[in-house]
């Protein structure tokens, strides 16, 4: 059986931010991460709620992986619900990493571009997957690494806990071992420094004190640009059940000057409800899904958005579409019809055939391309411009969704 035998969270404003929006929990065996965003120290706000969600404790059924996501969707909801009630909270979100350590394994639940890192015998991996439009870019190959770095983008994150009624919660679960070293940091960290440099300072570093201050400093000299907050702590092999000696600390970061400054604001709490062993041991992580798409629901295909016909309405269009389509080769030319819209993601999508619905559900277009791009990114006079199903040729709607993709489209 595993324990975190020694912990630290610590969190720093940065050099070019005023207010620090990013939250840590450190309470085993739960570990918690949220970064804030929304203006007016909305993003404050909604990183607290995330956080606050979990000092509670987690749910008393289901699986770890389902417990972690339950408590996610719930803080999700009362973010959302806040940022519609009141106007100077309206579109506040956080990203989310939360981790709990079983007995040999570790569950994360995870939204948005905070991360989880392992380190074992002086190799760092990383354990969740960035939830950006930079990650989306590099996965389909537009995009380096290095390129990814300096983009004017580089900050958009594509799934977070507030904007939406609903979201998906990845969650995944690693086997661990005693003497691995958990990470836990806001994008404030990552963006500044390489995974290289955090694997050589987690090597040399005397203490994970030392550890999580050094990595604060490195992220600070190239630049310090956001708020950066840490949490690590270590595991040890123990041989029964943890004790009431175990100590339970919630950390609540404390914005202040200067690079060696530490999360102050420190209180107790009792510690969660005993959480019983996943039945299943993994040696790769499993990847799951809690809740709906990111979009809600609300981002549709084209053709079905507010849309309401009569039954004869639209039987009669049905009949002169497929009448036209079918007359002359009509059909064959709509292959050469292209125009962008946006999936049931959210995601700006170039699409191929005729913006319409067919009685029945028969659709006369097919998704052709799908960027990484969400369409809440954009500004509305872009929106207006590119989401309005005019008919375009492949080149004209290609070189439009690569020109977003790149940043030079105005968002």
């Amino acid at each position: 059986m595993l324990r975190a035998a020694d912990w630290i969270p610590l969190t720093h404003t940065g050099l070019q931010r005023r207010d620090n929006e990013d939250a840590a929990l450190a309470q085993p065996p739960v570990f918690v991460i949220a970064d804030g965003m929304g203006g007016a120290q909305a993003g404050e706000v909604a990183s607290r709620i995330a956080v606050d969600a979990f000092a509670g404790g987690l749910p008393e059924h289901g699986s770890p992986e389902e417990r972690l996501a339950a408590v996610a969707l719930t803080a999700n909801r009362r973010i959302y619900e806040l940022s519609r009630t009141q106007s100077e909270h309206a579109g506040m979100g956080t990203t989310l990493t939360a981790a709990y350590l079983g007995d040999d394994e570790l569950a994360l639940a995870h939204v948005g571009d905070s991360r989880a890192y392992l380190f074992r015998d002086g190799e760092l991996s990383r354990l969740t997957e960035d939830h950006s439009l930079m990650a989306e870019l590099i996965k389909r190959g537009k995009l380096t690494e290095e390129e990814a770095a300096d983009h004017p983008q580089r900050s958009i994150i594509t799934r977070a806990l507030g904007p939406e009624p609903e979201v998906d919660v990845d969650t995944r679960t690693y086997p661990v071992q005693a003497g691995d070293v958990i990470l836990l940091c806001s994008d404030g960290l990552t963006s500044m420094i390489s995974e290289a440099q955090v694997a050589e300072i987690l090597r040399t570093a005397p203490s994970l004190d030392r550890a999580a201050q050094a990595l604060i400093d490195e992220a600070n000299r190239a630049g310090g640009r956001d708020n950066i907050t840490v949490i690590l702590f270590r595991l040890e092999e123990v041989g029964s059940a943890l004790g009431s000696d175990q100590p339970t600390v919630v950390a609540v970061p404390v914005p202040s000057a200067g690079p060696a400054a530490n999360a102050t604001g420190v209180a107790v709490a009792p510690p969660p409800p005993a959480v019983a062993r996943p039945n299943t041991a993994r040696l790769a992580p499993l990847a799951r899904t809690h809740g709906r798409p990111a979009g809600g629901g609300a981002l549709t295909p084209p053709g079905r958005r507010g849309r309401r016909y009569s039954r004869t309405a639209a039987a009669l269009l049905a009949t002169v579409i497929v009448l036209f389509l079918f007359g002359g080769g009509g059909w064959l030319a709509t292959r050469q019809l292209y125009f962008i819209g946006t999936d049931s993601q959210g995601f700006v999508t170039i699409y191929r055939g005729l913006p319409y619905d067919l009685v029945g559900g028969v659709r006369l277009y097919e998704v052709f391309y799908e960027s990484g791009v969400p369409a809440s990114t954009l500004a509305a006079t872009e929106r207006a411009r590119l989401l309005n199903h005019d008919l375009r040729s492949q080149s004209d709607a290609q070189n439009l969704v690569n020109d977003l993709e790149l940043g030079k489209v105005q968002q």
